[in-house]
């Protein structure tokens, strides 16, 4: 479940540093919810996929892992990617 090229452009366009930075911590972040939202559309109408459900849970853990970063070092940042991206917390 890749994301289309254009929107994982847009993606880092708006939260890295310039529209080339996609290894920033926010924009890792953006491009793996909207990976995240993806699969919880595909698991919503293939229950049994589970294979799609363990990349699902291995990806909502790199985000977790990402935003602890993000928390301890940048604060300001951290919160505005949460309220961007309509994450809780």
């Amino acid at each position: 479940m890749a994301i289309p090229k254009a929107k994982k452009a847009e993606l880092v366009k708006k939260f890295g540093k310039n529209e080339k930075d996609s290894g920033s911590t926010e924009a890792q972040i953006a491009i793996l919810t909207e990976e995240i939202n993806q699969l919880t559309e595909h698991l919503k109408a293939h229950k049994d996929d589970h294979h799609s459900k363990r990349g699902l849970l291995m990806k909502v853990g790199k985000r977790r892992s990402l935003l602890d970063y993000l928390m301890k070092n940048n604060v300001v940042s951290y919160r505005k990617v949460i309220k961007e991206l309509n994450l809780r917390k």
